[in-house]
Formats: C-alpha cells, sequence, structure tokens
C-alpha cells in the first residue's frame, strides 16, 4: 500500500508508535500540549497518553535539559522538543558537558538516552535569531548524534531509531518539511542512524545535501535531466556520524561534487564533505567540488531580502551547468519558478510553528 502522508504526520505516527511501545517514553517541550502541537508533530497525544507523559515546560532551556538528562539516566526515554534550534543555545551546556560526554566520562557504564527535536529554517521572516542552522557546531562534538532526515519516511524511521538508540541524538527538522509528503509504511520501524540514501540515481555530477536542500536538490536534478545532465542526489541523512563510505562511492562514481547545506558556508557541514572529497576520492574528481550554501551573513527577515539570501533549485542547476561547461539559465527557462514567497514553501504554510 503506497499509503501518502506528510512529514509532520509521519513524526507524530512516530512518536505515538514509540509511547504505545514503551511507557517510558515522554515528551516535553514548549508547545508540546498547544493547539498548534508543533506543526501538528505532538497533535492529540496529550489526550491519549496524559499530561504526565506529554507536557509544556517553563522557559528554561538549560535546567529543563538537565531534568531530561536525569530522567535518561534512571531509565527514561525523553523526547524534548525545541521549536527553534536558536535557543538550544542555551542548553549548549548540558548537551555538550553532560549528555555527550556522559559515556566516556564513566567507561561506557552508563549512556544518555536522550532525543531533542530541533526545528531549523526560515519562514514569514524570524530572521537572524529564529531561523538559524546550527547542525555544524553540534556535530563538531563526539558523542553526539547529529541527523536531519529531508524525507517523510526516514523522519518516521530514524526519529523511532533514535529513541531506541543508547546515545544522545539531535534530531533537526527544516520548518519546510513538515507539510511535504511521501510514502510511508504503517509500520513502526528503524532506518538505521549514520546511512546516507541515494534518492535519483545519476552519473554526471553527484548532488550531495542535507535537509530541505535534499529538496531543492531533486527539483534541481529533474530541471538538469531535461537539459541531459543525470545528477545523482544523495540525501546525507546522518550529519554525524556521516556515512563516508556511503557519500564517497556517490563521488568516486560521478566524479563531481556539489555539496549541498542550508547553513553559513565558513566551517559549515558542506566544507566537511568537500574535505572528504579531497582526501579520500582526489584522483577520482574531474573537477573541483563546489560548495552551495548560505552566504556568511545574518539570515533574512524580509522575503525581499530572503529571495537574495537562500540558495534554491535554480541555484544548484546553475551550479551544476557551470560545473559541466553549460550556460547558466533563469527560473522560467530552467522551468523551476516557484508560486510562493521567498519565506513560504508554498501558500498553505501558515507560520513558523
Amino acid at each position: 500500500m503506497n499509503r501518502q502522508i506528510s512529514y509532520g504526520e509521519a513524526i507524530r505516527e512516530a512518536t505515538d508508535q514509540l509511547m504505545a511501545e514503551s511507557d517510558r517514553v515522554y515528551v516535553m517541550g514548549l508547545g508540546v500540549p498547544d493547539p498548534k502541537a508543533i506543526f501538528g508533530t505532538t497533535s492529540g497525544l496529550e489526550a491519549k497518553y496524559g499530561n504526565k507523559r506529554v507536557f509544556d515546560m517553563p522557559t528554561s532551556e538549560n535546567a529543563m535539559t538537565g531534568v531530561c538528562i536525569g530522567s535518561a539516566l534512571v531509565g527514561m526515554r525523553p523526547i524534548m522538543v525545541h521549536q527553534r534550534i536558536d535557543f538550544l543555545l542555551l542548553a549548549f551546556d548540558q548537551i555538550v558537558n553532560n549528555a555527550a560526554k556522559w559515556y566516556s566520562m564513566f567507561n561506557g557504564q552508563q549512556s544518555v538516552p536522550l532525543v531533542i527535536r530541533a526545528i531549523v529554517g526560515r519562514g514569514w521572516g524570524q530572521g537572524p535569531q529564529h531561523s538559524q542552522n546550527l547542525q555544524a557546531m553540534f556535530a563538531h562534538v563526539p558523542g553526539l548524534k547529529v541527523v536531519a532526515p529531508a524525507l517523510p519516511a526516514d523522519a518516521k524511521g530514524m526519529l523511532i531509531a533514535a529513541v531506541h538508540d543508547e546515545d544522545p541524538v539531535l534530531f533537526i527538522e527544516h520548518r519546510w518539511l513538515h507539510s511535504t509528503f511521501g510514502h510511508v509504511p504503517t509500520e513502526m520501524y528503524d532506518t538505521p542512524l549514520g546511512k546516507a540514501k541515494i534518492v535519483r540515481p545519476g552519473t554526471d555530477v553527484s548532488i550531495v545535501a542535507t535537509s530541505f536542500m535534499v529538496i531543492e536538490a531533486l527539483r534541481a536534478a529533474e530541471a538538469l535531466a531535461r537539459d541531459g545532465i543525470e545528477a545523482e542526489v544523495v540525501d546525507v541523512r546522518s550529519i554525524r556520524p556521516i556515512d563516508v563510505d556511503g557519500i564517497m562511492t556517490s563521488v568516486r562514481k560521478t566524479g563531481r561534487l556539489v555539496a549541498c547545506d542550508a547553513a553559513w558556508k565558513t566551517g559549515g557541514f558542506a566544507g566537511e564533505l568537500v574535505a572528504l572529497a579531497v582526501e579520500l576520492a582526489f584522483n577520482d574528481l574531474r573537477a573541483q567540488p563546489i560548495r552551495i550554501t548560505l552566504p556568511d551573513w545574518h539570515t533574512a527577515a524580509s522575503p525581499i531580502a530572503a529571495a537574495m539570501y537562500y540558495p534554491t533549485a535554480v541555484t544548484i542547476a546553475n551550479r551544476v551547468a557551470e560545473l559541466l561547461g553549460k550556460p547558466e539559465r533563469d527560473a522560467e527557462t530552467w522551468q523551476l519558478v516557484r508560486n510562493a514567497p521567498a519565506d513560504q514553501p508554498d501558500l498553505s504554510f501558515i507560520g513558523p510553528f
């Protein structure tokens, strides 16, 4: 059965199945019981499981993360929800110096099975303090797993795998993904963490992308195919650990790498991908690797600025064309015109939460 549900519903279904599987799983976070239910991802869970397992929290991120860590140490499986990764910085000490290091500090005797859902990305002019993607900052830390699924089926399977995992996992969701649809199995299943996925095979160039940039890469690949260019799109899925072998297999096959990341260029994950290609697949490269990222400046707030700030499928198509010695084109020529403002994925997007 090819059941199509949204990314947000896939997360809600995964959470529901996890909570039914074990009464050790609970959900805590700002807005969790709110009627908007974090893009619908927690809808109906409080009514079903009660307010002792699904509840709001005070605006005290560091303290409440400590509560989650403590509960994980005594056998619970907390899912902590942050509507914006920006404010997860207020819990940075707990995540980096406690959750990520506990297993090592105590010689493998105890781990911290904590999942933190953090939402990133633009929408409705949220600007510099509300739409950052700080995945590279967290992925720098040993002991912390960082994943960013792009497709609904992976959102469900990877959340289930994250809760089953013995290590702390940062589960990053781009807010533009929640309303996207795809096939999602009804049963409970784990999607392995640390594995990339080829979501479109190709032979001419490897477009290796994270999170929402996978969607833009797929759109670009379709446009490029109309021009005879077969792009392979690799969904990284896991920022840490990185599937080095899987990604490099694609790069060696095509000989060209375009690394796409919806975060800043300097010190970013796209640079890590380029470094891996140069270190491990240098002799297979037919052209210099390319990074497509946000510019090294604060996130745009106005729709006009956003249109100039964010890379899109058109950006990707043009950089691939340039790499292969073909001319750049505008959105209309590529057949990649969007019918929504620059800070909305589509006209149905009704708010940042």
